[in-house]
Order: structure tokens, then C-alpha cells, then sequence
């Protein structure tokens, strides 16, 4: 059997010219050699570097999977909080199941549990076991009762997550320093779930709500100061001059927040679009407004300008049934139903056919550039 240099030396012989060595070859001949050489292993590497890794997060999602489901989390349930928020299949286990023993502590279900997921996809990844103790026990203080605690988390999940030192106990302290109760707070921290990042107040701030005239013991006290609280003050500034462009007096525009308080959380478009139609169209005193503040609530399109279309048809139609005086502000307050079976299925078989139709038709009129109109939130995230 032949070595196997004198092979070697066999095949250099008929493989290179013979005034070529191994040695004598370019540089550039001798690096691409290597360079392929070392690609393949390095790509031999990569692949089974790639495969551990994947097989090593499977085996994470499959553990995150399991310690969800012995929570008492369905498939279903397990499967859009992985949507929502992916990263949740690579959590480290011990502090998983340690985030929810504390959620199971305080009686949240995993059907709850997946809507605080999907309104805080970052919720199990914060630190909610930081004062989870002290933080609970204030909670539990304030809400009087773990039911409402719980509604309360689920509406913003936050309260848990917020630094409970700096932000919460300082601004629930200043709401009760302006008079609000503990069932007040439970309210309006339900009804508001950005209450407390939000709140800020100043000079000019406790200014409008002394312009309103509301006392503490007023039923809309509450509202007024939470709605201000956590209002930015060009924001109240732009709206309420606003309202005075239509002729109100600012003394007439703070008694009517005190009156309403929502009428602050109207858009500046959806106020000018109203009382445009109220006061153009409908021929509408604007002191209306004072004492019929819903008609600034109301969907034009969708409600004043059908069932005031509708009103005019059946003038036009000459109808012993009318809508006139009170009973027009009363029209436009209606729910559907009644509004329909008062002035429109009261009339004869083929009159209701006819104004039914009138009616679907004027419902359907939108406004110009509606459809392509982009969405546009300003002020408030509710």
C-alpha cells in the first residue's frame, strides 16, 4: 500500500504545472481557499446554533404555555395574549407564575386577565410585585370592597404598575384636599382610567371651577374637577371660546359646564357643526343651548338633521300631526323606538310607508369628505 505523501506528490504532479509549487501559488488562490474553508464551517456552526435556539424557545413557549394553563387559562385565552403580546412566550417562568399567584390573590380571572393583556400588552413584564403589599392596601382602602378593585384594575391595569410613592398616593390625596369623597374617587377613577397620570392643577385651573359655582355637595362637582383635573389648559381655553364665538357670555359658559360637565369633553369641530345647524337651519335661539344642552350631545347627522328634515316633510305634506314648538326640542331627545312610533307609525299605513322612507333616505345623506376624513384625538384618550 502506497504512503500517502507519494500520492499526494503524485496528483501535484498532474494536477499543477511543474514550475508551480503549493507554495509558489498567489496569495489571493491560497485565501479563498481558506475563506471557503472556513464558510462551511462557519455556516455548518450557524446552522445548529440556530436550530439549539429554537428548539430552546419552543421549549420556553411551551413552558410559558404550561404555567399559563395551570392558571386556569384556556387555548383561546392562551393564544391572543401570545398575540398580543409575543415576547410573553419567552418570560422567565419563576417570575410568571410568581405575577400570578399575586393576580390570583386579588380574584382576577384569566378571562380578565386577558383584557388587561390587550389593554397593556407590558403588564407581566412590569414589576408589579415592587410595594404590591403597601400598594394593595391603600387600594383596598380606597375602593372599600375587592369586587370593585378588581373592576377598577381591569379598567386600567396601571394601578398596579404606576409609582405608587410619586403619582398615586400624592394625587388621591389632592383630589380629597378639593372636597371629593371615597366613593367619588371610586367614580370618577372607574369612570376615567387616566385620572391619576393625567392630574395637574394650577391657579387658573382652580379658577374655572370656581367660575362654575358648583359647591362640594353639588352632584356634578365630581365631574367638573376630574374633567379639568386632567384637561390641558389650552384645551379648556380653545373650547370655551368656542362656545362664546356663538354668542355666549363667559359667565354663561361656565354655568353651562356646571349644568353639563361632559360638554367639555366635546370636540371643538363637533360643537361648531352643531350649533351651526341649530342656530342656521333649525332657526334656534342660541340660549337654547343653556337649558337643552343634549342638543350639543346629539349626532347631527345621524339624529337633528333627519328628524328635523322629517318635521319639514310632514309640513310639506300638510299632516294634521305636527312637531312644532316644545315639542320639537322633545323630538330630538327620543330614543329611535319612540320617536318612530310617536310621529311616524301613528299616521295611516301609506303616509308612515312614505315618511319611513323620507326618513331612511335622510339618515343616509353623509356629510362631504366624511368617508375619507382621518381620525384626529386631541385632549382626551376617551
Amino acid at each position: 500500500m502506497k504512503s500517502g505523501f507519494g500520492v499526494f506528490m503524485k496528483l501535484r504532479r498532474v494536477l499543477l504545472p511543474e514550475t508551480l509549487n503549493l507554495f509558489s501559488l498567489p496569495r489571493r488562490v491560497v485565501f479563498e481557499t481558506r475563506i471557503f474553508c472556513s464558510t462551511t464551517t462557519c455556516s455548518t456552526n450557524c446552522q445548529a446554533e440556530v436550530a439549539s435556539v429554537k428548539e430552546e424557545g419552543e421549549g420556553h413557549s411551551k413552558g410559558s404555555r404550561e404555567v399559563l394553563r395551570s392558571w386556569g387559562c384556556s387555548e383561546g385565552d392562551i393564544s391572543k395574549m401570545f398575540v398580543r403580546r409575543p415576547s410573553l412566550r419567552n418570560a422567565d417562568l419563576a417570575q410568571l407564575q410568581s405575577k400570578l399567584n399575586l393576580l390570583s390573590g386579588l380574584g382576577i380571572s384569566a378571562s380578565e386577565l386577558v383584557k388587561i393583556i390587550n389593554c397593556r400588552p407590558r403588564f407581566l413584564s412590569c414589576r408589579i410585585n415592587r410595594c404590591f403589599d403597601e400598594r394593595l392596601q391603600f387600594l383596598m382602602t380606597l375602593f372599600e370592597s375587592n369586587e370593585v378593585l378588581v373592576k377598577a384594575i381591569v379598567r386600567n391595569p396601571s394601578l398596579l404598575t404606576y409609582d405608587f410613592q410619586n403619582r398615586i398616593k400624592p394625587t388621591i390625596a389632592l383630589y380629597k384636599e378639593m372636597g371629593l369623597s371615597k366613593k367619588d374617587l371610586t367614580a370618577m377613577l372607574l369612570l376615567r382610567p387616566t385620572l391619576i397620570p393625567r392630574t395637574s392643577f394650577d391657579d387658573e385651573k382652580l379658577e374655572y371651577i370656581r367660575k362654575t359655582g358648583l359647591s362640594h355637595n353639588s352632584k356634578m362637582y365630581k365631574y367638573i374637577v376630574t374633567l379639568i383635573g386632567v384637561s390641558r389648559l389650552e384645551t379648556i381655553r380653545r373650547k370655551v371660546a368656542n362656545l362664546e364665538k356663538f354668542g355666549f357670555t363667559e359667565g354663561e359658559v361656565f354655568g353651562l359646564l356646571g349644568r353639563s360637565p361632559l360638554v367639555l369633553t366635546l370636540s371643538v369641530d363637533k360643537v361648531q357643526r352643531n350649533m351651526t345647524f341649530i342656530l342656521g337651519t333649525m332657526k334656534l335661539e342660541a340660549e337654547v343651548i343653556l337649558e337643552h344642552p343634549n342638543l350639543l350631545y346629539s349626532n347631527l347627522e345621524a339624529v337633528l338633521k333627519p328628524r328635523f328634515l322629517l318635521m319639514e316633510k310632514m309640513k310639506e305634506m300638510g299632516l294634521e300631526l305636527q312637531i312644532k314648538g316644545p315639542d320639537i326640542l322633545r323630538a330630538l331627545r327620543m330614543k329611535e323606538k319612540r320617536f318612530l312610533k310617536a310621529f311616524v307609525d301613528c299616521h295611516p299605513k301609506d303616509v308612515a310607508v312614505e315618511l319611513m322612507e323620507f326618513y331612511i333616505s335622510a339618515k343616509g345623506i353623509k356629510r362631504l369628505a366624511v368617508t375619507s376624513k382621518k381620525n384626529f384625538h386631541q385632549g382626551f384618550p376617551f
